[in-house]
């Protein structure tokens, strides 16, 4: 076929006349003559799957009425990374990719190294007897070709002639030109070098079909290692069968749909600058989830999830001095049939131990020792053993902090410690830690809101919080998500990160998911509970990160530079999405309903009050 000649179907079956219009033969026609015409006339596979015209130009090809290009490799670097084809087979638009490999014996290939090592040696020695300095080019050939000649004798490599041909889709010229400068930009930055099949794009078209046919015949020669570089063992596609959506695959705009209770824990950390979307990603996974019947439990340190649980009638519980929602860190959770009540009590001890580090400071050994005295004598106080069948307690039957306050007053040695702890009991924080719990976490949705707590109180708060979740989760087994925001503010205390770690590690068997989100991964990592919180997090969402802390973020996920400039460089709820061993790049999308639902943008959220302000006048107008 010449360039520029469009090809068409025409009936045999016509022939035009002289004076150019096409009449039908007259002749007589044989039985199998007859039998031929018929079958011309039925319809059949290729008549359904051919394009109704094929136009060849110079540099590209039409087919129906899409453009196409085929681009050859015709030059390599000297070293090739491992999966450095990678970026053009995720990129986001329609192409056809012919990898062929043509095997070369090694015996003839032994021969012509054999040759080239001579000429080599032998221009090395005639430079040297004319006083000539040292070539690195000459030296640097001899000594590829002596390794592979080493390894090619010793079987441990192979020789190819290896083809790789793009084939290019765009609706018109300007965009396959647009297409075409992307994959030659992402190619020659890797010093690996393209050109079209000039004149040749029908045999380049017909060689990227899932025919085998290599009759573009442009290959370079590559060994075993080379060559093993090319093959994309990358996997971008992180869509399954069942799940929530997440967001859009940004590598081939495919959809990021994945259950995490169906991995070997549920658990996911968040990190994120401030303002890169991690609270709004959250709340779109919170009420997506919901719709399947999960339970949510939020700790809400910045006022971010008030919006959220009033639109779906959760159940916000402001956490503050003045507020009428109290929790008592005495409360014991109800006995489960696998767990006896020793082991709960002994439990719940630790973790009022670990509350108490956070309150009163540094303790000396002798302090713990008493500590623990004290809490099980306040206890006794309430006919409490390890003994006891917590079933049947009511939240009003437990001690409180004034319960421990005193017992510590009456103890030998205790005077410091109960000085100590005055102050939350009688002091400036008196009414925060005792006082009976008076909350219950029925609703589907519950948010504990801590934003008015002072600072100092933050990390006691979230601590409390979190005591509290675990003894509902080992009392009643359901399908939840917990979702700790700021959670650098616990890892600044060892006790609390240590209680964290805990909840990480164990909520998997109460068929529990637990969220981390933070935006200090400094912070975060400082604490040795850091690392291994995110190692036991299955799925880790890496939105847009700041400069001072993509090192970090890199060395803990093993992120290739391609990867750290994508963090740097994102948008608004963009990033890496991980998920067992996959991961891809991530755009999170809501719908217009679930936007102004969990949007955390304060000139939306005055426009959505000022919306329902009109429309409650609207209503006493009527």
């Amino acid at each position: 076929m010449l360039p520029g000649i469009t090809l068409t179907n025409q009936d045999e079956s016509t022939t035009p006349s002289k004076k150019g219009f096409f009449q039908r033969k007259s002749s007589p026609k044989a039985p199998q003559e007859s039998e031929d015409l018929y079958e011309k006339g039925l319809a059949t596979i290729k008549d359904l799957i051919a394009p109704p015209a094929i136009k060849i130009m110079t540099n590209s090809m039409q087919v129906g009425e899409v453009m196409t290009r085929t681009y050859f490799v015709i030059a390599y670097p000297r070293y090739l990374s491992t999966n450095w084809f990678s970026p053009v087979i995720n990129m986001d638009f329609a192409m056809d990719i012919a990898l062929y490999i043509h095997p070369i014996e090694t015996g003839e290939i032994l021969k012509n190294l054999r040759k080239s090592a001579t000429q080599v040696q032998s221009q090395l020695t005639i430079e040297a007897e004319e006083g000539k300095i040292r070539n690195p080019v000459l030296e640097t050939a001899m000594e590829d070709i002596e390794g592979l000649r080493d390894k090619l004798q010793q079987g441990t490599e192979r020789f190819f002639r290896f083809g790789l041909y793009i084939t290019l889709y765009g609706e018109d010229e300007k965009d396959l030109n647009e297409k075409s400068l992307s994959i030659e930009a992402i190619l020659e930055a890797q010093l690996v070098y393209t050109k079209p099949a000039i004149l040749r794009m029908d045999q380049g078209f017909r060689a990227t079909r899932p025919l085998a046919l290599d009759v573009l015949d442009v290959a370079n020669n590559l060994n075993t290692e080379p060559l093993s570089t090319t093959f994309p063992f990358v996997s971008s596609d992180l869509s399954s069968n069942q799940g929530i959506l997440y967001g859009i695959n940004r590598h081939n705009n495919s959809l990021v749909l994945f259950d995490r209770f169906s991995l070997e824990n549920a658990n996911m950390v968040v990190f994120a600058k401030s303002g890169a979307g991690k609270s709004y990603t959250v709340k779109l996974e919170v009420l997506r989830s919901m719709m399947f019947g999960s339970n949510v439990i939020i700790i809400d340190p910045e006022n971010e999830y008030k919006h959220l649980c009033e639109a779906v009638g959760g159940s916000f519980l402001q956490i503050s001095l003045n507020s009428d929602a109290r929790l008592n860190p005495f409360d014991l959770p109800k006995n489960v049939d696998d767990e006896d009540g020793e082991s709960i009590f002994r439990s719940t001890v630790a973790n009022l131990i670990g509350l108490l580090h956070i309150m009163l400071g540094t303790l000396t050994p002798e302090e713990d020792t008493l500590l623990d005295r004290a809490i099980h004598e306040t206890y006794a106080l309430r006919d409490i053993t390890p003994h006891t069948n917590t079933r049947d307690l009511e939240p009003g039957m437990f001690p409180t902090m004034s319960d421990l306050h005193q017992v510590l007053q009456n103890m030998d040695g205790g005077e410091s410690l109960s000085l100590r702890l005055e102050r939350y009991t009688e002091g400036i924080f008196g009414g925060f830690l005792n006082q009976p719990t008076n909350i219950s976490t029925d609703n589907q949705l519950v948010v504990f809101n801590i934003r008015d707590l002072e600072e100092e109180l933050r990390p006691m708060a979230m601590y409390i919080v979190l005591q509290f979740i675990w003894n509902q989760m080992r009392s009643e087994l359901k399908k939840r998500l917990i979702i700790v925001d700021e959670a650098w503010v616990m890892m600044q205390n060892e006790d609390a990160a240590s209680f964290l770690f805990g909840i990480a590690k164990r909520c998997r068997k109460y068929y529990t998911g637990l969220t981390t989100i933070t935006q200090d991964i400094g912070d975060f990592l400082s604490s040795r509970y850091g690392k291994p919180i995110i190692t036991n997090s299955s799925l880790q969402l890496l939105l847009r990160q700041s400069p001072t802390s993509i090192d970090a973020v890199a060395e803990m996920f093993y992120l290739t530079d391609h990867e750290k400039f994508l963090l740097l460089e994102s948008n608004v709820g963009e990033g890496i999405f991980f998920a067992g061993t996959k991961h891809a790049a991530i755009k999170v999308i809501a719908s217009y309903s679930e936007d102004q639902i969990i949007t955390s943008d304060p000139r939306q959220l005055l426009e959505i009050e000022d919306a329902k302000r009109d429309f409650d006048a609207s209503d006493d107008q009527y």
